[in-house]
């Protein structure tokens, strides 16, 4: 069986690319647990100074396998609350730079959010659509959008479900570049390099602070969210028609 994930170390950089693409790299538990093991070890690894996390064309990350939601339910949940991948993004030492390629949809837009910063192909989208489909989010979508884009249009994503693209995603500082879509990896390797460069320790020390910062002021609010995430409980029967419902809105806004 063919591994949903591939890393690629090389210059003081690490590149790792989510390997599902027949299901736009949505987040099945051997996907999940092979994210978490992945990052764990590079971010112990002091040879590693910065990581670039990607997907495997055409998508980002399409978030939870809500196919494997309808049909295995609090097991699939569990599995992946297990795993952490969406939460540890956020929580490495290692300075991490999200590129996103194509689609980042509710838990794999969450998992954007998680890198330090991110930088986007031409062909990047963006939604938030955990309130249709029907499961609140747990990964830090309400607090690290915020943080992003402020609260007008962090709110306004989570509650509409509209699609944001590159372009729109820049304007509003989601993004901090646009790039042609062929020259993404490219640039994201470049950026991670220039990271690499500088001691790791002194960079570890100034991401840090950066995190100290932010903690301060929303590590209640992630408490509060991750709280409501665990103990609310899907409508297990409406999951298939909500995902095959947002899919046909997701189109139409595209």
């Amino acid at each position: 069986m063919t591994e949903p994930l591939l890393v690629d170390v090389r210059d003081g950089a690490a590149l790792v690319t989510l390997d599902r693409p027949q299901a736009r790299n949505a987040l099945s538990p051997d996907l999940a647990d092979g994210l978490s093991s992945a990052l764990r070890r590079l971010d112990a690894d002091d040879a590693v100074r910065a990581i670039v996390l990607t997907g495997a064309d055409p998508a980002f990350c399409a978030g939870l396998d809500l196919k494997s939601l309808a049909a295995d339910g609090p097991a699939y949940l569990e599995a992946i609350r297990e795993s952490n991948c969406i939460r540890l993004v956020g929580e490495l030492a290692t300075p991490v730079v999200g590129a996103v390629n194509g689609a980042a949809f509710t838990g794999g837009f969450e998992l954007a959010l998680g890198c330090d910063f991110l930088v986007a192909s031409d062909r990047a989208i963006f939604a938030d659509t955990h309130a249709r489909v029907g499961v609140l989010p747990g990964g830090g979508m309400t607090v690290r959008l915020a943080d992003r884009v402020g609260p007008g249009w962090a709110r306004r994503m989570s509650f509409t479900g509209e699609v944001v693209d590159a372009a729109l995603a820049l304007r509003i500082g989601l993004v901090t570049e646009v790039v042609a879509h062929e020259d993404l990896l490219g640039r994201a390797w470049d950026l991670a390099r220039r990271i690499a460069d500088a001691d790791g320790e002194m960079m570890r020390s100034v991401k840090r602070i950066y995190d100290a910062g932010w903690d301060a002021t929303t590590g209640a609010a992630l408490g509060v969210e991750g709280e409501l995430a665990a103990a609310a409980a899907p409508e297990w029967s409406a999951l298939e028609a909500n995902r095959q419902q947002v899919m046909a809105r997701n189109r139409a806004q595209l």
